[in-house]
């Protein structure tokens, strides 16, 4: 596997697409300091992975971007593409060449591609696991790189080691194991906190379970006794009932006898009363009908006159009917002119529609003319574009060369001014040498002070660290306590909701019914889930709603009978509902007034929210209930309302109308609505809790950018201390210098001169070649200059035909625009004649209705004219009728005399009869309470049975027992079992259900926990396994690499020797390495104090130890000999040579010696300000010199 190509565009310098082919062997990369040389291997590592603008010497990701220069626009994205050869299969995928591509674009988004197909970072990394390449490996070295590899930290170096040992796919696996292994601990501990809390809730509730178990024992017994005394009652209320009715029907027939006599004295009595009250009334109707004659006829003659006025004002609203039909046809006309007007209007815009589309296609069709003159000028220009490509391809072939002889010319005049200096240096610098160590003394104490300064700094800044980490700590306290709350709450919520779901604390009839609550929309919910109570009232409203609390509210009586054919088809038992179509609520003007009474707090329906739509269906359950803070306050309103009202203390005591009281504890600890406020509350601890969490999370990650930054400013004094005591070793170095230079003058001044001769003449050589490059690059500059000139006229044309598209795409804008105003205001003028159209019948339909009411006025004159020729008639009669009253009058008054003294014989007889009327009337009422009572007895026994057992009287006839016959014993029997249920105490029926459920539940998590606690201990296994594996290939292959380094380093030095050691008391997976050289005729020594050539050329040894190790398929070389000396650098690039069996070498350099060993080289120029182009000349076939 090979590098075979790079592509770039847009990418830093690199405005323009270029390609890089690249071949097995050396490829040089030279050019100008600033060309974009360095780029190509940005480039490289931005497109396999590389995250940080800061190794990419950019301060955000967008600074990859071309930005654009004086006469070039920025673009909006970066694209670099490698071609790898795969025909090895070296990389895990099915392709023999595989291409990797990167694009970002200024809008922040990114892509990357593998074979032009997205993927994701992840698969690109994993791709080269254990090739070398990637911006964890080392195929690509730059001078940064080498000076981080020797003075950086021990374990800073390890990354390097692991890519060379293989082990960096084990780390990440291991990393992966370590997340799961971490997540699975996660849900083991939320596991845990559940089981601890079902732990806690399942001992008492099987303790409660077997309670409730005794419990219903208890109560089928007291069921039996209660049936059987029921029955015994019963038969024994229906025979005193039985009794009473017979001697009810004999004092009820007494009084019926008594009464048909006393009614028959009445009734003559009555009768007789009657006719002298006919008699007077009759007397009283004649003299009041003689009255009313005279009053009637004078009514009569005033309502012929109002019936003649009524008729004069009909015949005038007929004169106006016949003006509003006027007015309304000329509206009409009116209208009918004006859609006209309309109609015209829409064909003439219909017209005009059509003309403007004719003219939007012609400004469409002129806009594609003018582009396909912009094309013809755009292809001119690409054609030219080429032609100074390939122009400048050639000049930078030129440029090359002449750059290798400025570069030669450069280091030429560089050594000759070095020997000058030296052969100076030679003769006068044995007089300075006091002084040049004076100087070295002044800097080594000055750099002393700054290293002290820098510790203090460093001291100051570690102080400040472990502040943080404190901080850190209580933060994660505070996070472990937050979360522990967290885990809790929802725990306990989970199971109260799920006991809501269930409806635990409810009848089964309830549960039954809610059920079916998805299949049938219209069941609204139970009471209980319906309304909300401040808890300070829970106990009230559950006491005033008593049982009605389980009631079941529907949308419709049709639900609500649908649900009893339900219970009834199922023997579910029977629910009580509550349909909103029907239930309303009695108002009681008493309760209104009671509310500014000592202790009242308020009318129950009042203390509880709701929806509005259930506002009629809490009045009717507690719009009669009066809530009271205590019992003293509840007797004494109950007493100054003599006992007419529904009362109930916040304590749970009530007191009901009659003056019974209710109060104790309760049979049970299920409170409803307690459950549901706990919910509640329970739901906003969890918010709060949450959001609590979230706020220390964001703390925890201030805290670690807190953290971060005062590492990186460690890092960064720490950095300066090693700077300081590089330059504190350099100050040492220049005194020893100092005398070794006095002892080495005398030597060396001799093959000084000669070097300087054999300077001379290649400066000769060197001169001459310039002169030759500088008339071809004359010739070029020339053909440039006509291209620019086409180019520029090109450019013309394009800036004319761009103002003419401009203009021809405004043009077909404007028209669209108006078409489309002209196409609105026809859709406006077909609303008008619309609305038009419905005003016109409007009118017609004014008109016959006014029509049709001046026929009904005409009809009601005429009735009005009969009406007074009838009421003339009834006058002339009333005159004939009272001559005759007056004689009616006359004989009435005597007949009256007569009744008189019959009337008065009937009194006494009528007094007798009453008296015995009353005996009997008293023995009935006797008779009929004792009926009551016993009838609300009976009805009592019954409830009793309903509400305690839901059983009717004939149900409980199914349970009798004969053996049960005698009353007072069977009373003994209740009393006991009543007792021993008391005590009892409080039970909770539902912990049977509860404990059943939360059992079950407790064995599942328990079985989630074992498997929670199996998957930890296979990824531990699978973290050791690795570890393994990991430590025992990684001390193999450290030991190689260590051979291997001795080896290079030796050969790049010609001798010494080159070591690697790992940091004691550290795990060997995790442990910094120390780099250990001694270069020939040299003792063993610390990194810092050797110079700089040799740190890069132990850094080169160890690079190429590794490369001869595990060769990476290519390796991206940075200038990283820049600090070698001539000799050096050949035996860098001899030994370059020897790894191109294995490595393909692209190497960017300044050096001779480098661009000697290279098989092609590859020119970066920068002609154009800002823009980088390409050239290259292949050196396999041509000598370098040519």
């Amino acid at each position: 596997m090979y590098l075979k190509s790079l592509e770039v565009q847009g990418f830093k310098s690199f405005a323009n697409k270029i390609v890089f082919e690249f071949h097995n062997g050396i490829t040089g990369i030279v050019g100008p300091n600033g060309s974009g040389k360095s780029n190509v291997a940005d480039a490289v590592r931005w497109v396999l992975g590389e995250q940080s603008a800061k190794q990419l010497r950019g301060a955000s990701m967008q600074d990859v971007i071309f930005a654009g220069t004086e006469n070039r626009k920025p673009l909006g994205y970066a694209y670099v593409a490698i071609t790898l050869d795969n025909s090895d299969h070296s990389l895990a995928i099915d392709f023999n060449e595989v291409t990797v591509a990167r694009r970002v674009y200024r809008s922040g988004e990114s892509e990357y591609l593998i074979n032009g197909n997205p993927c994701r970072l992840k698969e690109v990394s994993e791709l080269f696991y254990d090739t070398g390449i990637g911006k964890e490996g080392y195929s690509i070295i730059g001078q940064g790189q080498i000076d981080r590899i020797l003075s950086g930290k021990p374990e800073e170096r390890r990354e390097l080691f692991d890519e060379a040992a293989g082990i960096v796919k084990f780390k990440k696996r291991k990393l992966t194991a370590q997340k799961k292994l971490d997540n699975e601990r996660e849900n083991l501990v939320r596991v845990n906190d559940i089981l601890t809390e079902l732990e806690r809730q399942v001992g008492p509730l099987q303790r409660q379970s077997e309670k409730a178990h005794t419990y219903l024992k208890k109560r089928e017994e007291l069921k039996n006794y209660d049936v059987n005394m029921f029955l015994l009652e019963s038969a024994r209320i229906e025979t005193e009932l039985k009794s009473a009715d017979e001697k009810y029907a004999i004092a009820d027939d007494e009084l019926k006898e008594t009464n048909a006599t006393y009614e028959s004295i009445k009734a003559e009595y009555e009768g007789l009363g009657n006719d002298m009250q006919q008699m007077d009334e009759r007397i009283e109707s004649l003299h009041e009908s003689i009255t009313s004659t005279s009053s009637t006829r004078q009514k009569l003659e005033n309502q012929i006159e109002l019936l003649k006025e009524q008729i004069h004002t009909a015949e005038m609203t007929d004169e106006h009917l016949q003006s509003r039909l006027l007015a309304i046809e000329k509206e009409k006309a009116e209208r009918l002119k004006s859609r006209k007007e309309y109609d015209d209007k829409k064909a003439a815009l219909e017209a005009e529609i059509e003309q403007m589309r004719l003219n939007e296609l012609l400004a469409v069709n002129e806009h594609k003319a003018v582009l396909a003159e912009v094309n013809r000028c755009n292809d001119g220009l690409e054609k030219g574009k080429n032609e100074l490509i390939a122009l400048l391809q050639e000049r930078g072939s030129i440029q090359s060369r002449k750059q290798r002889f400025a570069t030669m010319l450069e280091q030429i005049n560089i050594r000759k001014a070095e020997l000058t200096k030296r052969l100076l240096d030679r003769k006068t610098r044995e007089a300075g040498l006091d002084d040049i160590l004076d100087d070295a003394n002044k800097k080594l104490n000055a750099v002393n002070e700054e290293i002290a300064g820098l510790k203090e700094k460093e001291s100051a800044l570690l102080a400040k660290a472990k502040e943080w980490r404190d901080k850190s700590g209580e933060n994660a306290r505070l996070m472990e306590e937050a979360s522990t709350e967290y885990h809790k709450s929802v725990s306990r919520l989970e199971s109260l909701k799920n006991i809501a779901e269930r409806y635990d604390g409810y009848g089964n009839s309830i549960k039954r019914v809610m059920e079916q609550k998805a299949k049938n929309p219209g069941l609204l919910g139970v009471v209980s889930d319906l309304i909300q109570v401040d808890k300070r009232y829970e106990i009230a409203i559950e006491t005033a709603l008593s049982g009605n609390i389980q009631n079941i509210v529907t949308e419709d009586e049709a639900t609500a009978k649908k649900m009893i054919g339900f219970l009834k088809a199922n023997h579910f038992g029977r629910a009580t509902f509550l349909p909103l179509t029907s239930v309303r609520a009695n108002r009681n003007t008493k309760n209104e007034a009671a509310l500014g009474e000592k202790g009242v707090l308020g009318i129950a329906n009042k203390l509880v929210k709701c929806d509005t739509k259930f506002d009629e269906v809490v009045a009717y359950l507690l719009g009669r209930v009066i809530v009271v803070d205590t019992i003293d306050n509840a007797i004494a309103l109950a007493k100054k309302n003599h006992y007419s009202l529904h009362i109930v203390t916040v304590e749970g005591e009530y007191l009901a109308p009659g003056g019974s009281m209710s109060g104790g504890a309760f049979k049970n600890s299920s409170n409803l609505l307690a459950r549901n406020r706990e919910i509640e509350e329970l739901e906003k601890r969890v918010d709060q809790t949450k959001t609590k969490l979230k706020e220390l999370r964001a703390r925890k990650d201030d805290i670690a950018t807190a953290i971060a930054l005062g590492e990186e400013d460690i890092a960064a004094t720490k950095t300066l201390l090693q700077e300081k005591y590089i330059e504190q070793n350099t100050a040492q170095i220049s005194v020893d210098r100092a005398d070794q230079q006095k002892k080495e003058s005398a030597n060396v001044y001799e093959d000084l001169r000669t070097e300087n001769a054999e300077i001379e003449k290649q400066l000769e050589e060197i001169n001459q070649g310039k002169k030759d490059i500088a008339a071809q690059l004359e010739a070029s500059k020339q053909r440039e200059e006509e291209l620019e000139k086409e180019n520029s006229s090109y450019s013309e044309i394009l800036e004319k035909q761009g103002v003419l598209e401009q203009e021809a795409s405004h043009k077909a804008a404007a028209i669209s625009l108006e078409l489309a105003n002209i196409t609105k205001t026809a859709e406006f003028a077909i609303e008008n004649i619309n609305r038009i159209n419905s005003e016109i019948e409007k009118f017609d339909e004014q008109k016959k209705s006014l029509v049709e009411g001046a026929a009904a006025a005409k009809d009601d004159i005429k009735k009005k004219q009969a009406d007074i020729d009838a009421i003339t008639q009834t006058i002339l009669a009333s005159k004939d009728n009272n001559s005759k009253l007056d004689e009616e009058l006359r004989e009435s008054l005597t007949k009256k005399e007569k009744m008189s003294e019959d009337y008065r014989g009937f009194f006494a007889k009528q007094e007798e009869v009453s008296k015995k009327q009353a005996a009997l009337d008293k023995e009935l009422f006797r008779l009929n309470s004792q009926r009551e009572k016993l009838k609300e007895a009976s009805e009592t026994q019954i409830n009793y049975m309903w509400d305690e057992y839901e059983l009717t009287p004939h149900a409980a006839s199914e349970l009798r027992n004969d053996a049960y016959d005698d009353l007072p014993s069977l009373k003994k029997l209740i009393a006991g079992i009543k007792d021993e249920i008391r005590r009892l105490g409080d039970v909770n029926v539902n912990a049977i259900e509860e404990y059943r459920e939360i059992s079950t539940r407790y064995e599942f998590l328990k079985g989630q926990h074992d498997d929670l606690i199996e998957a930890e201990k296979t990824l531990v296994g699978i973290i050791d396994e690795l570890d393994s594996g990991m430590r025992k290939q990684f001390t193999e292959k450290f030991a190689e690499i260590q051979r291997e380094f001795d080896k290079s380093f030796k050969q790049l030095f010609g001798g010494g020797h080159g070591s690697l050691e790992l940091v004691e008391d550290e795990d060997i997976l995790e442990c910094g390495i120390r780099i250990v050289a001694q270069p020939p005729g040299k003792k063993l020594q610390n990194m810092m104090q050797m110079s700089g050539g040799e740190k890069a050329l132990t850094a080169i040894a160890l690079l190429f130890a590794i490369q001869a190790l595990k060769p990476s398929p290519f390796c991206l070389l940075d200038e990283i000999e820049a600090a070698l000396d001539d000799s050096n650098v050949s035996r860098y690039a001899n030994y370059l040579n020897k790894l191109t069996k294995n490595t393909q070498f692209i190497v960017i350099t300044h050096r001779r010696g480098t661009m000697a060993a290279a098989d092609r080289l590859y020119g970066i120029t920068m002609q154009e300000k800002g823009v980088s182009t390409l050239v290259s000349v292949n050196l396999i076939e041509n000598d370098l010199t040519q």
